[in-house]
């Protein structure tokens, strides 16, 4: 220690010229060592997964299209974070883990296309019906996503749609005490039917700032088919999506029930905007000043052509209500399995409305267990257990392979959020974990409404009916199990849904 400390000061004393022929030899010392071979990216040839026919047995004789989501979680099991999958002429490359899926979207450029939706598009040309926000690509999304947004994703915005909602909440909360009352021990069955119409109804007051009556004590006959042509779409619209054009000739069935169910929900959308407008024009024949609130009429007064508006309308009515009732119907299935949870959320809001019956958009500011909870839900039961990506103007490199452009990139949502190296305990419903974020997980290791650009323009108003919903919920009735130990599972139908009915207990506060 004493010899460097009588060192230390000479060698600082050394000067440039002194230290130049250190520097030389350091030099060639480093033309001596090799350098470190360069990183080798792998091809899609190279890349694990199942073969061809492995993949439709998967598909069709293990009902594979109801198992997308755990598919997911197989494929990271058995191939590792990036795998592929071919079916026919289609490849796709799935991506597992939140670094890969990072990679994906940070490559993803201006006007990133989500995925083909060949079905959805093919009805559209077969009927020459315009393209929404969910099914156009390019400038024409780009120029519709712009306009929304203004309308969709701003909080001052959204929460001028409180009142609105509220009215509806308002609504579902006598439905809930009626259906109750049918039952002698206070079980409402099938509790996402209901909260599928309220999701309808939520969102059809935000774009038509009328009501359809998916609350009444009888259901319009209207309503209750755009209902069934809703469902019946979307079960559909994975097999339409598997068979080929030519198939549909040889099997017309699916694809035929498939068109009826668009034909139906364009023209129930038509219906109600040309209602809108009609109302419009006789008001400014009277001499009234317009004030509209709602959607329609944003878009109609931008300038928008009525065929744009028409679809658009379309795609926002059946994206906002699968959402509404999904996360609603999940809440109360964990909320009535975890009474301490319930009681805490309760007393939270309780706490945070002081004696007010009736929540506003101000007050969920103040409730970060009720965000908890819905994070915790969508982390379990994300409502679009997995998102797509094509890249078509350049090849990218993600986890080590070279992905050639137009490849569909699948992301699996699903098999992230419920992988143990990200959450502890997977499978249990923790909201705590997103209080205290002593875990870390990684930020594109649960993302239910997407990131970037084509993340989902309806998530602030979604998130603030569930909120309300919920709020109010809880203030009016305690949530039971119909039954103790009956457990239900997610499945896919491309939407991740109940597998079968939630029935629940609701005993008046």
């Amino acid at each position: 220690m004493n010899f460097l400390r009588r060192m230390l000061p000479q060698a600082l004393k050394l000067s440039g010229r002194s230290a130049l022929p250190l520097l030389r030899c350091a030099e060639r010392w480093a033309d001596v060592i090799p350098a470190p071979p360069p990183q080798q990216v792998k091809t899609l040839e190279q890349m694990p997964g199942p073969s061809a026919a492995g993949f439709v047995w998967d598909l069709f004789f293990r009902r594979g299209l109801s198992r997308l989501h755990q598919l997911q979680v197989e494929g990271r099991k058995k191939y590792g974070p990036v795998w592929k999958a071919s079916f026919g002429p289609i490849l796709t490359v799935h991506v597992a883990e939140p670094e890969l899926i990072e990679q994906v979207l940070r490559q993803e450029g201006q006007q990133p296309m989500r995925s083909d939706l060949s079905s959805w598009k093919d009805y559209r040309q077969l009927r020459g019906e315009g393209y929404g926000l969910l099914t156009a690509e390019g400038e024409e999304w780009q120029n519709v996503r712009r306009l929304l947004g203004k309308h969709m994703l701003r909080p001052k915005a959204v929460e001028a749609y409180d009142r609105t909602l509220n009215s509806v909440v308002t609504d579902l909360i006598e439905k809930l005490k009626l259906r109750k009352q049918q039952d002698s021990s206070g079980v409402v069955t099938d509790i996402s039917a209901e909260f599928y119409r309220f999701g309808l109804e939520g969102i059809s007051s935000v774009l038509f700032e009328s009501r359809i009556g998916c609350l009444d004590p009888v259901v319009p006959v209207e309503t209750e088919r755009f209902i069934q042509s809703i469902n019946s779409m979307f079960v559909l619209t994975l097999l339409t999506m598997a068979m080929p054009q030519w198939l549909h000739r040889l099997l017309p069935k699916p694809w035929d029930t498939f068109c009826r169910c668009w034909d139906y929900m364009f023209q129930f959308a038509k219906g109600h905007i040309e209602q809108r407008l009609q109302e419009e024009k006789q008001k400014l024949a009277r001499g009234e000043q317009l004030e509209g609130r709602y959607l329609t009429y944003y878009l109609s007064q931008a300038g928008m052509p009525l065929k744009s508006v028409y679809s658009n309308v379309t795609e926002l009515l059946l994206a906002g209500v699968d959402t509404i009732s999904s996360t609603l119907s999940w809440s109360l299935y964990e909320l009535s399995r975890h009474p301490d949870i319930q009681n805490a959320l309760r007393d939270e809001v309780q706490s945070v409305m002081k004696g007010r019956t009736v929540p506003d958009a101000s007050d969920v500011a103040a409730m970060p267990l009720m965000k908890a909870v819905m994070k915790e839900i969508l982390r379990l039961y994300p409502v679009i257990p997995a998102n797509a990506r094509v890249i078509t103007d350049k090849d990218i490199k993600v986890g080590g392979y070279l992905i050639p452009r137009n490849t569909l990139i699948t992301l699996c949502h699903y098999a992230t959020s419920r992988d143990p190296k990200h959450f502890r305990d997977p499978d249990a419903f923790v909201p705590q974990r997103w209080l205290s974020r002593s875990e870390g997980s990684h930020p594109y290791a649960s993302v239910p409404f997407g990131v970037g650009k084509r993340s989902c323009i309806g998530r602030r108003i979604a998130e603030l009916e569930v909120y309300l919903a919920l709020s109010r919920i809880l203030i009016h009735f305690n949530v039971e199990p119909a039954k103790e130990g009956d457990t239900v599972h997610p499945m896919t139908r491309t939407l991740l849904v109940p597998d079968r009915q939630i029935n629940l207990r609701f005993i008046e506060r």
